[in-house]
């Protein structure tokens, strides 16, 4: 492992980025390395679900407070209208209610906008810019806007009363004036000349446009390229359908001048910090409370306007105030995922060599830009697994009048995986190559890495071509023939999909950990990154205990609280047990230095002479010991608590990686698709728990399915209505529709950090939309039909059939 840290990474071709020198090896990596891990990498049952199933867990509507009062909130029934003024009037009359509150009110009380920063700021994240070369323009966000309604259910007006009926009823009773103008939803028609302004200050609704790669050499390949292969796909919007609706309850005390906020999100530390600036306030005098967060997946990671309505709200009104979200306003103003239209090209030698690839990728940010992750995440990786020499990207986002999208699980990554594992595939139909043999013929080999892709995004370590081995020995794909003649006497049509692929996970690179040894016999472990499900109260209890050599159900880990956590990243693309993982492991290695250092104390002792082992500082060569309970007991009166606290920046970049592959059977008749058998292999580097990898692998794929064949934000171009207000009319994987997961976890360790870890959060995602659209895909093959567009629900898979059908009708009529 060690001359894996000392490598750094090298390239021969230019980068727009830095290079990335791999750290050397510290006395915390040597701690690591010499680790027992008699508890990492073992599959321990979640110390938290005793307290989440037994319903003791902390979610944002468990809370609740003396004098809780209730905010409901007035939403544009227009996706872009000009408000003329608002009569709060009658509302203001009706009973229980205490204050109704406008945009005018948000400008007079100097109420600032959220400080969204979507433009990611580690050093090796693709760097977005204007189209001038300049800062984007984002759109300011306000609580409550004074000038336009942007979008279909934006807040326009808050109305705060005794109970949740009285609000709602009230809210009814808020006259607002509106001057309808006209809107723009889809993606590529906001890009179109002439298309209706979002922003005045963005006539052309493209507020980011940059270029990627080497545009010379990519046009020199094509001009000399045997094959030149296109596609054009939209990989459309869905949101996360999180299981608890957001909430929030703020309240102000006035005795001492803090504000507190409950809810739920990925990452408290943050949320205080925007908040703060967002009520002018220090931010000592916000107190943010995220513990248990009914579901995430990026939807959670940026502040909402309610966060801050509701801290302003109690100030107005002198109690608390409390907003839950119903679930139709959450699937018209949570923060949605995905939306990218991309165009891209493959130039190919005779042989089935790739000699460079062209990508257009246009990003629907939606009215506001709250998040560039899915652009720049997705534009570091347009070459996927392959060894592609030259990569031409042109980078654009554009507003639209919809909801704002966001980072959602595996930001960006799901949309060019589709894109160049289907590019690869219609290579390999038109061009008449093996799709398995094309893509092994131009996969990067192990022995390049560290490896520079053409777009400048550098590869720490991966074994591409095992991990297709792999993949197709749990499938058993020698067997698919013959379970393909059997659904085919039984009418139906067996298909096979396989994806590669791999993504990044980089995400906000500070972090802290604090660590003491508690006088109960306990070790308390305080972290900034926090969790939605991921199990990190037992994950991160594991490494800890290794490190300092103590049992597991000993540590405690405490996060969510900004009184007590000062410093965290909090959880987003992949980040947390790398992030968590790092910091914790150079903390202990202090705790250990303090530790060595009392015993040495302790014993009237040279440091040099105490050694540590199994949880007990030693004098060397006698029997004089102290487990690290005891000398933190003793040594507490005179030396303090046996407590240490560091904080750690990290931004080189890791790469997760592997294979799926997905079988479907496809009635014909009816065009109903069932997934009969799905299998990945996923390099998550070194695993701290497998079972918990597992699980986040099955809830990944979930979701990438769930996007493949049934979810879809629809929304109506003419009226500028979502079509999807419910989860009547929203698809979802359920478990009555999803096979069971065949799942195996390889582990190629990391260069990049002490434990080696990559990420494990993500990777059942990001194949998943390809990997299923190429099984249905297969399965029509012999119709002739070359694509099907996601959702493949039914109607769509019929709708390809009868159309193929008719043209073969129309061929043999014409012969």
């Amino acid at each position: 492992m060690a001359s894996l840290l000392q490598q750094t990474a090298s390239t021969d071709r230019e980068s727009p980025q830095e290079k990335i020198s791999y750290p050397a090896v510290t006395p915390e990596m040597k701690l690591v390395q010499e680790a027992l891990f008699r508890h990492v990498g073992k599959p321990l049952p979640r110390k938290e679900d005793r307290r989440l199933i037994t319903g003791k867990g902390r979610f944002s509507d468990d809370f609740s407070l003396p004098g809780q009062t209730y905010a409901a909130m007035v939403r544009s029934p227009y996706p872009h209208a000009r408000i003329l003024g608002i009569d709060t009037s009658e509302a203001l009359e009706s009973p229980g209610v205490l204050a109704v509150l406008t945009g005018q009110d948000v400008l007079d009380d100097g109420i600032a906008p959220l400080p969204h920063s979507p433009v990611p700021s580690t050093k090796f994240d693709m760097k977005l810019t204007a189209p001038d070369g300049g800062k984007p323009f984002i759109g300011p966000h306000y609580l409550l806007p004074n000038d336009k309604a942007r979008h279909v259910g934006e807040a326009v007006a808050m109305v705060i009363a005794e109970t949740a009926a009285q609000a709602i009823d009230a809210a009814e009773k808020v006259a607002v004036d509106y001057e309808e103008l006209p809107h723009v939803t889809g993606t590529a028609a906001a890009a179109e000349p002439g298309a209706p302004a979002v922003w005045d200050e963005v006539p052309d609704n493209i507020f980011i446009e940059t270029k990627f790669g080497d545009w010379d050499a990519t046009d020199a390949a094509f001009a000399k390229a045997d094959h030149i292969v296109r596609a054009d796909f939209h990989i459309d919007r869905v949101t996360a359908v999180t299981i608890e609706p957001r909430s929030s309850l703020g309240h102000f005390d006035v005795e001492t001048g803090r504000y507190t906020l409950y809810a739920g999100s990925g990452g408290a530390v943050r949320q205080k910090g925007e908040l703060s600036k967002v009520l002018g306030i220090e931010p000592k005098n916000l107190r943010v409370l995220s513990f248990d967060v009914g579901g995430n997946f990026g939807a959670r990671n940026r502040a909402y306007v309610e966060f801050g309505l509701v801290l302003w709200g109690s100030r107005k009104v002198g109690r608390p105030v409390k907003f839950t979200a119903t679930r139709s306003e959450a699937f018209l103003t949570d923060y949605q995922g995905r939306d990218l239209v991309t165009k891209v090209e493959l130039a190919l030698t005779k042989d089935g060599r790739f000699l460079a690839m062209r990508a257009d990728n246009l990003s629907n940010v939606g009215m506001r830009c709250v998040s560039l992750s899915p652009l720049s995440k997705g534009a570091g990786l347009i070459t996927g697994c392959y060894d592609i020499p030259h990569a031409a990207l042109r980078a654009r986002a554009v507003f639209t009048n919809t909801m704002c999208t966001q980072a959602y699980r595996s930001s960006g990554r799901p949309e060019v995986t589709y894109a160049i594992e289907r590019l690869v595939e219609i290579a390999a139909r038109e061009l008449g190559f093996d799709p398995l043999e094309l893509r092994r013929k131009n996969l990067i080999p192990p022995s390049a890495m560290p490896y520079t892709n053409a777009v400048g995004s550098i590869y720490d370590s991966g074994e591409y071509e095992n991990n297709m081995d792999r993949a197709m020995e749990i499938s058993d794909w020698n067997g698919f023939e013959a379970r393909r003649a059997e659904a085919k006497r039984r009418g139906k049509l067996l298909g096979r999909g396989f994806a590669n692929y791999v993504e990044s996970s980089i995400g906000s690179p500070k972090e802290r950990a604090e660590i003491e040894i508690k006088n109960d016999g306990t070790v308390e472990v305080v972290i900034g990154t926090q969790p939605s499900g991921q199990g990190h109260e037992t994950s991160f209890a594991q490494v800890v205990a290794d490190m300092i050599q103590v049992p597991v159900e000993k540590v405690w880990i405490v996060f969510g609280d900004t009184d007590i956590v000062s410093v965290g990243g909090g959880s987003h693309s992949g980040r947390s047990m790398r992030h968590a993982g790092t910091v914790m492991a150079i903390a202990s290695a202090d705790l250990l230095a303090e530790g060595r250092r009392r015993a040495a104390e302790l014993f009237e002792t040279a440091v040099e002479s105490i050694d540590f082992e199994g949880g007990y500082f030693k004098v060397s060569g006698t029997n004089e010991a102290i487990d690290i309970f005891a000398l933190a007991r003793q040594t507490r009166e005179t030396a303090g608590p046996l407590r240490v606290g560091r904080d750690n920046e990290m931004h080189t970049p890791v790469f997760p990686n592997g294979a799926a592959i997905c079988e479907v059977e496809v009635d014909p008749e009816t065009g109903h698709v069932q997934i009969s058998a799905y299998s990945t292999i996923d390099d998550v580097g070194r695993c701290i728990n497998p079972l918990i990898v597992h699980g986040q692998t099955h809830g990944g794929i979930a979701q990438g399915v769930g996007q493949a064949m049934w979810e879809l934000c629809a929304i109506d171009p003419t009226t500028g209505q979502p079509l999807a207000g419910s989860l009547m009319d929203y698809g979802m994987p359920r478990f009555d529709n999803l096979p069971s997961f065949n799942c195996e976890i390889a582990e190629v360790i990391s260069p990049t950090n002490p434990l080696g870890i990559k990420a494990g959060g993500e990777g059942g995602t990001t194949p998943a939309l390809v990997t299923v659209t190429n099984a249905v895909i297969d399965a029509l093959k012999d119709y002739g039909v070359t694509q099907v567009p996601m959702p493949l629900t039914p109607f769509t898979v019929w709708t390809a059939i009868q159309q193929a059908s008719r043209a073969d009708h129309a061929v043999a009529a014409a012969e």
